[in-house]
């Protein structure tokens, strides 16, 4: 290699190949120099160079929450390195590993008021799994204590619980490739790697099973349960949900799924709840559920009506079942809470259950949300103008199987968690609810098509879209075609629904944040198709349309915060007295 630089980068970004680390998103700099080299001229890796550290951190991670494995984010030293706040703090809460490579000035620079120079180690704070600080390469350190970091690093991000993992290079001039001798026996030591592909230390994931007599204890409790309630956020992979779904069924308990479980679009379970979110709506539905053992999956639910549900009718038991130890609990009404894998725990248990569910509460239930499913089918039918959850139902009905689906935080999220169809198309559903933000929403689920390496869909609302605006850059790195669908209400939707809506002096200006942009001209700018539907009808044959053509694009409907906030009252009234004729 040219320099102790160099080879020091090309060792590292090596290394993290071996380790199936192959999608770097690089933000141009000088400090940062000999790793993005390295990246660059490494022929295993996918690069996409990404201006805004912000938007790339926010891309990296939705390739995470897509490929089940990390991605790398390259940075330059100050500042720069700051940007991935954000994204790291969405990472840690949602357990989606993260690689920061971040370059900074030698010792010697440090707090001497040197340009771009800031205090890095420790920057992410509590919000990464480890942090490493590398010292500057130099022939007196062995290569072999770049590679076994590396290898540690990717380790701690993709171990339970995952999460981002920071390592700080510091860098001495040259930067560039510029050719300085090295010894010649410098690389001795790891002759043995040089040979083959392995990594130069394999860790292996530690074993976890469910214990015998946690699952006997468990069992005996699910059989003796006579009003179940299996409830399921979001979860990893196919696999758990496969293992909840048929022990879900063996229970014969009914299933409230959230949007993000995989289990609440395409899901033709008998005993699903899908639109158990707007049934909550009903107190008098609430009080009869009279739920006595709860049973819970992965991450937390988008309904806020479920928790305050929990928290006025607390189930006598209430099981929370994650792979990570971390507390979810805001009620602070959990009894039981397991660390297990959860497709090996629900499948260990199936064998298990002979469930002692009351089949009449079980039936009753279910026949109460078939009703439900005909009021909400009945209400859109009849809908004329283009509405939030009307466009969200649509979305539901004609995305393809297997596509992804991102979700913006706000209403976007709970809008398809709330009237999705239950029964139509199967997609790959994410959101970044980690803290429910909405920076970096673009950017995510650009990343997030990229990792899955299938078209996606974008539902988004307009304060969010401004906020990531530049990342429709990165849209000219990918090839799977990114559908951004732009629900432009001119304004903070949500906070039509909060209490702060009656203050009418300071609601519109602080909290709605009225605006007068339209959004043609910024798809004009970064070359991607531009449409404007008015009605239903026009706005499913433009999503047809988008999609068919194998293209980015920017769908932008424009709608009005009141009639919204009033189309969604109409619809729970009408739930709500459904409910009522029936208990």
């Amino acid at each position: 290699m040219e320099n102790i630089n160099s080879l020091w980068a090309s060792l590292i970004v090596e290394e993290l190949v071996r380790n199936g680390i192959r999608y770097f998103c690089i933000s141009p700099g000088s400090r940062s120099a000999p790793l993005t080299v390295a990246a660059a001229r490494h022929p295993k890796v996918k690069t996409s160079i990404i201006y805004d550290e912000r938007g790339a951190a926010f891309h990296a991670l939705g390739y995470a929450r897509a490929a089940g494995t990390s991605a790398a984010v390259i940075a330059t030293s100050g500042t720069a390195v700051a940007n991935y706040l954000p994204a790291v703090v969405e990472a840690s809460m949602d357990n989606i590993p993260l690689l920061i490579l971040s370059a900074d000035r030698p010792p010697e620079l440090q707090q001497t008021g040197a340009n771009q120079t800031i205090l890095q180690p420790g920057i992410f704070g509590q919000f990464v799994r480890w942090h490493f600080e590398f010292p500057a390469p130099d022939e007196k350190i062995p290569p072999a204590v770049a590679l076994s970091t590396v290898d540690q690093a990717v380790y701690r991000a993709l171990r339970k619980p995952s999460g981002p993992v920071h390592l700080n290079f510091m860098f001495r001039e040259p930067l560039a490739p510029e050719r300085q001798p090295l010894p010649s026996n410098y690389l001795s030591g790891i002759a043995d790697w040089q040979t083959r592909e392995t990594p130069f230390t394999s860790y292996e994931q530690m074993c976890r099973s469910p214990q015998k007599d946690q699952l006997k204890k468990l069992a005996a409790l699910l059989n003796q349960t006579k009003r179940g309630l299996v409830t399921v956020g979001r979860l990893d992979s196919p696999e758990q949900e496969r293992a909840v779904k048929k022990l879900a069924h063996e229970l014969n308990w009914p299933l409230f799924p959230d949007v993000l479980s995989g289990l609440r679009l395409g899901n033709s379970l008998f005993s699903r709840i899908p639109y158990y979110d707007q049934m909550l709506a009903s107190e008098a539905f609430q009080a009869h559920l009279a739920v006595e053992t709860l049973l819970h999956f992965g991450g937390q639910l988008t309904s806020k009506r479920f928790l305050q549900f929990t928290e006025k009718y607390p189930p006598e038991n209430m099981i929370v079942v994650k792979e990570h130890p971390f507390r979810h609990d805001p009620a602070c009404r959990v009894s039981w809470r397991i660390e297990a894998p959860i497709a090996a725990l629900a499948r260990d248990l199936i064998p298990m259950i002979h469930s002692g569910a009351e089949p009449k509460w079980v039936q009753t239930l279910v026949r109460q949300s078939g009703q439900v499913v005909q009021v909400v089918d009945d209400f859109f039918k009849k809908q004329i103008n283009i509405s939030e959850p009307g466009i969200a139902r649509i979305i539901s009905q004609k995305i393809r199987e297997h596509d992804g689906l991102f979700l913006a935080g706000s209403m976007p999220v709970r809008d398809m968690d709330s009237f999705g169809l239950p029964d139509a198309k199967k997609p790959a559903v994410a959101a970044n609810r980690g803290t429910s933000g909405i920076d970096g929403t673009i950017s995510t689920a650009i990343g997030f098509a990229a990792g899955l390496r299938k078209p996606a869909t974008l539902l988004t609302g307009d304060l969010a879209f401004l906020h990531d605006l530049n990342a429709l850059s990165t849209l000219r790195f990918i090839s799977q075609p990114v559908l951004i669908v732009l629900i432009n209400n001119q304004g903070g939707g949500i906070f039509s629904f909060l209490p702060i809506a009656e203050f009418k002096d300071v609601f519109e200006e602080y909290f709605a944040a009225p605006h007068p942009f339209t959004f043609e001209k910024v798809s004009e700018m970064f070359g991607i198709d531009y449409y404007s539907p008015k009605n239903p009808e026009a706005f499913s044959q433009i999503y047809d349309k988008a999609r068919g053509s194998q293209k980015h694009a920017l769908i932008e409907i424009r709608t009005a915060r009141e009639a919204n906030v009033q189309r969604h009252q109409d619809l729970q009234k009408l739930i709500v007295r459904k409910l009522e004729t029936l208990l």
